[in-house]
């Protein structure tokens, strides 16, 4: 009768175990055959609403991008290219400052192989992938594909890992430390925030376009071109639509280009090279010439002959001469909207899709405006005001802009490579530098090559000066270690850097005599421990609870709430000083000895990393596979919450209940 009961409380407990573990993506597999040896490996999942799963063009340093492992490739088959995916949004993470791909509803995979061994029975495949709500799972799905015996023969097949069990395993991981990064939550972002990135690129190109018209290039023009329609026309109503299709022609040309890019390089592609790490240099390179050309070091400029013909064309009148004329217009004022343009595809690139097209067309649509709307209403050109130097001050400033996003793109691939060149203090340092000098500048005491004598200064250009030098003295605090929230998706984390809490601080000297073994320094200033043995040692000798912490280095939800809920008093106090942090990385993955590796009871699932070992550890005695996740316990490992002995991704009012409740039980 024991052990009849025994069996029944191991299989509640397992179905308990089961129950818990959430498996948001739902697959099923298929085998095509594309032609002789070469087959479709095509995997298809169904999300649960308000998930998300990230693709394998999300850049590195950001959430687990999806990989795709295969156990018995070498020497029987071999991979025709990168696995192509279905459709994905885009959308930029400020917690990792990253534009991250992923899934909505429905995940999509399909790899192309060739069968080098003609003996080979089956494919083994493994999909590794990080799916997000209010918590990230990290999961690893084994599937099967028999090849059939004759080439005309489709198989068709469900999902069949090689273990029955989910297991949440972790990806390949370059634990790099990334800018704090997103608009969105990690839930699923709904179709609404892919419409706000869109409309934030349209409103952004919008101002880039106003600020080229505003250039020595472009703004001069406005009262020729007017002056050529009201002059050149019958009627004042024909003026008005020539002017009309002028403006229409000027937009269709720079959506043109916008159409063009993409469909060079491709939607997907386009994101996938702006996370390149040679990509990020190339553009780095690129806008420093067009930042050197706007401070007057030399001019960009397309070939003479181009304008000239393309004017001849532009007499011969009726609709293709007015688009020639705008035609005229791109190349003569290229030397002030070509580096402008070039930033704008930069970065609508980055985030894929249709952001080319879009950031084109709010671009031209700026540039376009004025002259359709001074050539209906002619008399409102007396209210613009006259050209002069203040056009060129307008092109320096833009330059100044250029060469300070330029390091921008040196900091991502510095990033990548994990070279240390462009760390946090030297990146704050040189957009101080970058912003001081532009200060100078608008405040007349630096003058570049083209520039007019500058008796006084305008009101307007010296709120603009003041505007600088505030944004200036807010930055210089952050080499000591302030966060910068107005910047954070830009310089390199607070991690990332010479000394991790300010320059010049001693507090990295002092935590070094008094660290506790086995112990670091975490986000804050937080002492943790990232093995549960050491830090419960610790804990008993100092006699305080433990707060188990299940993070992960790609969780955007850990980070939030390490930023926003444990950074605010009196959460801080309390983690520095009333419990001790144990901080367990289920995406470690650093291989375990060969003595402590195992094959779990509960998941069937190999432990072999460090991160596998506290994914089990998590599984086992919470129930659970979701990370943030918090547990308050005692010295014996006793939760000491009894009513919610564990709390996730929750708001900073209800941790502080929580952790209060918990501390309060350890000391009764």
């Amino acid at each position: 009768m024991k052990k009849l009961l025994l069996l029944l409380f191991t299989f509640l407990s397992f179905t308990l175990v089961k129950a818990q573990i959430l498996e948001p993506v739902k697959w099923t597999t298929k085998l095509e055959q594309k032609s002789d040896g070469h087959f479709l490996l095509i995997f298809d999942g169904t999300l649960e609403k308000d998930w998300h799963m990230y693709s394998q063009f999300t850049p590195d340093g950001g959430p687990l991008p999806l990989e795709i492992a295969f156990k018995n490739q070498l020497g029987n088959f071999s991979l025709i290219g990168k696995a192509k995916e279905g459709k994905t949004k885009t959308a930029f993470n400020d917690v990792f400052g990253v534009n991250e791909v992923f899934f909505e509803t429905k995940a999509h995979i399909v790899q192309e192989i060739a069968i080098t061994n003609l003996k080979i029975t089956s494919i083994e495949a493994t999909l590794n992938y990080q799916t997000c709500k209010d918590v990230c799972i990290n999961s690893e799905k084994k599937f099967t594909f028999p090849i059939p015996a004759t080439s005309k023969i489709e198989a068709s097949i469900t999902a069949n890992p090689v273990k029955t069990d989910t297991t949440t395993k972790q990806q390949v991981l370059k634990p790099v430390p990334v800018a704090a990064q997103t608009p969105h939550q990690t839930a699923a972002v709904p179709k609404k925030d892919t419409e706000k990135g869109l409309w934030t690129i349209f409103f952004l190109a919008f101002l880039g376009g106003f600020a080229a018209l505003l250039t020595p290039c472009v703004f001069p023009m406005i009262p020729m071109t007017v002056s050529f329609f009201t002059k050149h026309s019958k009627t004042p109503a024909q003026g008005k639509r020539n002017a009309l299709l002028y403006g229409i022609s000027i937009i269709a040309i720079y959506v043109i280009l916008g159409l063009l890019v993409t469909a060079i390089f491709g939607a997907d592609a386009l994101n996938a090279l702006s996370t390149n790490v040679w990509f990020n240099i190339f553009f780095f390179v690129l806008l420093v010439i067009f930042a050197a050309s706007f401070l007057g070091a030399f001019e960009i400029m397309l070939p003479n002959s181009w304008a000239n013909k393309v004017d001849h064309q532009a007499d011969r009148g009726g609709i293709i001469g007015i688009l020639f004329m705008a035609l005229a217009l791109a190349i003569v004022s290229f030397s002030c909207t070509g580096p402008i343009v070039g930033t704008l595809l930069v970065q609508s690139a980055s985030k894929g899709g249709i952001a080319p097209i879009v950031g084109m067309l709010g671009f031209s649509s700026a540039l376009a405006l004025p002259f359709m709307l001074f050539a209906m209403f002619p008399s409102w050109l007396h209210s613009l005001p006259k050209s002069g130097g203040w056009l060129n001050t307008v092109k320096v400033f833009l330059g100044f802009l250029e060469l300070a996003l330029a390091f921008k793109f040196l900091s991502n691939a510095d990033l990548v490579l994990q070279l240390h060149f462009l760390e946090r203090e030297v990146f704050l340092s040189i957009w101080i530098a970058i912003f001081g000098t532009l200060a100078f500048y608008l405040f007349g005491k630096i003058t570049l090559p083209h520039d007019s004598p500058l008796p006084h200064l305008s009101v307007g250009r010296m709120l603009l000066g003041l505007l600088i030098v505030s944004f200036t003295i807010y930055m210089i605090p952050g080499l000591w270690g302030a966060p910068l929230k107005l910047i954070n998706a830009f310089p390199p984390p607070m991690e990332y850097s010479e000394s991790p809490n300010g320059l010049g601080s001693t507090t990295p000297i002092t935590v070094q005599k008094t660290l506790p073994s086995g112990a670091k320094m975490g986000p804050h200033g937080i002492v943790v421990f990232n093995d549960y043995e050491t830090g419960l040692a610790y804990a008993k000798l100092v006699n305080k609870p433990i707060m188990l912490d299940f993070t992960g280095y790609a969780c955007v939800n850990c980070r939030k709430m390490e930023n926003n809920v444990w950074s605010e008093e009196p959460i801080l106090s309390y983690l520095k000083n009333d419990v001790v942090v144990i901080s367990l990385y289920v995406d470690d993955k650093r291989d375990l000895p060969k003595r402590e590796q195992f094959v779990s009871k509960q998941t069937g699932s190999s432990i072999e990393t460090i991160g596998d070992k506290w994914t089990e550890f998590m599984i086992t005695q919470y129930k659970t596979n979701t990370q943030p996740l918090y547990v308050l316990t005692d010295l014996e490992g006793k939760s000491l919450n009894t009513a919610q002995p564990t709390i996730s991704y929750v708001s900073l009012k209800e941790y502080e209940t929580w952790l209060v409740d918990g501390i309060a039980h350890f000391k009764e």
